[in-house]
């Protein structure tokens, strides 16, 4: 009865045409979601002109106004717009690297072990499980790790040494390096189980340990994988926010010591977008130059991103 039902119904679709698909609809359908992509792409790559090109225009405004250029911008070691005029971009540049290595320190080792214990010697259950609740972290906002820097860290970096200060880019790094963390994790772990099982097989056929083909044959073949998550990490920390606006601090000043009080270029934006400086004065501008700053920064980031995979990228068939 079965085979006799579907025989009716195949001839009912038959020889009724207005069950068929129309060509013509077909075609239709296809132009229009193929019109909606492309203005989709259109607008995205729109919005990013836009974005540059507002962010580079209140850049020349800042850099053609009375007491200010490129020379005093790029040559002074000394950042103080508000009260005495110097606009020198180092002290917050070295800020911002000062807490972004410390961030680095934390996050790459941790986050590459991690990523090779979940590839390599991790049960499938156990990594099922470990793996999102790693990247639960990378879902918590970055206000609540700069209240936890500010209420947890920096007590606990007291308790141990009085030399830190109440703001200090320690206690931010750490902060922004375990909001690197899981992203450093899931992206290695990604391009390490890529690798094909019969790199592994060949390995371990050849008399090698599990330590052995995951140190020597994985993380190699991997490479480019990992290096893109790694500068993926960095400038996600060179562009956190909240964080360091919370518990680093708002003194811009040269220093290594990350015991020390600093401020970082996207901790200076905040001040002055949260701030009572005039919109027309250099104050204000200033943040705009600093914003090209960290895009030159970011940008050569992902260029050199792009370099590094094109020229370690390994093919497999």
């Amino acid at each position: 009865m079965s085979v006799i039902n579907a025989t009716n119904d195949i001839t009912t679709i038959v020889h009724h045409p207005s069950r068929r698909r129309s060509p013509i609809a077909a075609r239709i359908r296809d132009r229009l979601v193929r019109v909606m992509l492309f203005l989709s792409a259109l607008l995205s790559i729109a919005i990013t002109f836009t974005i540059i090109f507002v962010l580079f225009r209140e850049t020349f405004r800042f850099f053609a106004m009375d007491g200010v250029s490129v020379g005093k911008f790029l040559g002074s070691a000394k950042w103080s717009p508000l009260f005495s005029g110097e606009i020198g971009i180092w002290p917050l540049v070295a800020g911002t690297l000062l807490v972004t290595a410390v961030a680095m320190i934390v996050a790459l080792p941790l986050g590459l072990v991690t990523a090779v214990y979940l590839s390599e010697y991790a049960p499938r259950k156990v990594r099922s499980t470990l793996k999102p609740t790693l990247e639960i972290l990378a879902g918590i906002p970055t206000v609540v790790y700069g209240y936890f820097a500010l209420t947890v860290i920096t007590p606990g970096l007291k308790f141990f040494h009085e030399g830190f200060n109440v703001f200090n880019a320690f206690s931010a790094g750490l902060a922004v390096g375990i909001l690197c963390l899981p992203t450093v994790c899931s992206l290695s772990e990604d391009a390490l189980h890529a690798v094909p099982r019969s790199l592994r097989d060949a390995a371990y056929g050849l008399g090698g340990t599990r330590f052995d083909v995951a140190t020597k044959v994985v993380v190699p073949a991997a490479l480019s994988g990992l290096v893109s998550a790694f500068l993926l990490a960095i400038a996600r920390a060179i562009g956190e926010t909240m964080i360091v606006a919370l518990a680093a601090g708002a003194t811009a000043r040269m220093t290594m010591d990350p015991r020390n009080e600093i401020q970082t270029m996207t901790g200076w934006m905040v001040q002055m977008a949260l701030g009572d400086a005039s919109h027309e004065g250099m104050e204000y501008y200033s943040m705009y130059a600093v914003a090209a700053v960290l895009f030159v920064l970011t940008f050569s980031l992902t260029v050199l991103g792009n370099v590094v995979r094109k020229r370690f990228r390994e093919a497999y068939e």
